[in-house]
């Protein structure tokens, strides 16, 4: 049986001022829909929950006793995104998570529009991005990797991007400087970037592998569920299965930090609700005239906001059915 300190599962005062005595605190490592796996000072342990278990994302703190969750407590970041279907609802993808690691690899998996989604999804949860590009080798010249980590950094402010080689131990431990003790470290991206690889380098682990197709780059999931792990460095890993479709769910603040350029400029427009298409003294055209901005980026950055704006008003929807569905239960109970 591995024991734990708090400190080594990433306790912080954040945490210790929530609770109070006798309450014990214990880290999720895994969600079912029957229960949750915890990591405590005796080891791990197995809990059922008064909440469905979609509450709960793998790196929350509960307090629990006997075998029973008791309290959620507060996090630092929350990793989420709208869960795939006609739904409004959230789907809870990690929570207490330092830094975000977006994992891209160095072909036809790399486009700047679908990075900007994850690094707005990052921004909105509060966590610090970084970019990795893995398989160099499969780019069309040696050249592009060297691009494509330079491209990654001016999608967002404060963004660090790197290239890595995931069987190369070397190169896997400039990412374990990101998961010391006490810190937690989260990868997500799609199918056959090679996360798993990066998970068994920094964990020590040997988990399978699956190739990409030719086609498309798409890989199959060889992660099937959320976990987490320690890593040899000391720290935390969240590996997730791979994302086909993200769809962003609250995330106003996360697109307005991922896109503070065009924020900017937007403020230098002669007219307030500039449409950035063809007003007069449009900042926006002008840089994209002189070259300074590319019209791609524009396009993204309105295409994000307007379906966080439906995803608000289908949420806005769903609650007004919900109401409704509720007000009829009552009415019948009368």
């Amino acid at each position: 049986m591995t024991l734990f300190t708090l400190e080594d599962l990433g306790w912080s005062e954040h945490f210790a001022q929530q609770i109070s005595p006798p309450e014990t605190p214990a880290r999720v490592s895994g969600v079912t829909r029957n229960g949750i796996t915890a990591l405590a000072l005796n080891g791990t342990i197995a809990l059922t929950t008064p909440l469905p278990t979609g509450f709960y994302a793998v790196g929350d703190w509960v307090t629990y006793e006997g075998a029973l969750v008791t309290r959620l407590l507060e996090r630092t970041t929350t990793i989420a995104r709208r869960a795939v279907g006609d739904t409004a609802a959230r789907q809870l993808i990690a929570a207490n998570v330092d830094h975000l690691a977006i994992v891209t690899s160095c072909n036809a998996d790399f486009n700047p529009a679908r990075l900007e989604r994850y690094l707005a999804l990052c921004a909105s949860a509060g966590a610090r991005p970084l970019v990795i590009l893995t398989k160099a080798d499969l780019a069309s010249d040696a050249a592009e990797p060297e691009i494509l980590r330079q491209m990654a950094e001016t999608l967002a402010p404060n963004v660090m991007a790197m290239k890595l080689n995931a069987k190369d131990p070397s190169d896997v431990a400039r990412l374990a400087e990101f998961c010391q003790k006490g810190q937690t470290l989260a990868l997500i991206g799609s199918s056959g970037v090679g996360k798993t690889t990066l998970q068994n380098g920094l964990t020590g682990l040997n988990e399978a592998t699956a190739a990409i197709r030719d086609d498309d780059a798409k890989g199959r999931h060889t992660t099937t569920a959320r976990a987490l792990r320690q890593t040899l460095a000391g720290g935390w890993l969240i590996d997730t299965p791979g994302i086909r479709e993200l769809r962003l769910s609250d995330a106003y603040d996360g697109i307005e930090a991922v896109f503070a350029d065009l924020i900017a400029l937007s403020h230098l427009c002669k007219f307030s609700d500039c449409s950035h298409v063809h007003e007069p003294g449009c900042a926006m055209q002008k840089a994209v005239e002189e070259g300074q901005l590319d019209p791609l980026r524009i396009a993204r950055w309105k295409k994000l906001l307007a379906e966080d704006l439906e995803n608000d008003a289908s949420s806005l929807r769903l609650q007004k059915r919900q109401n409704r569905k509720g007000n009829k239960t009552k009415k019948g109970k009368k």
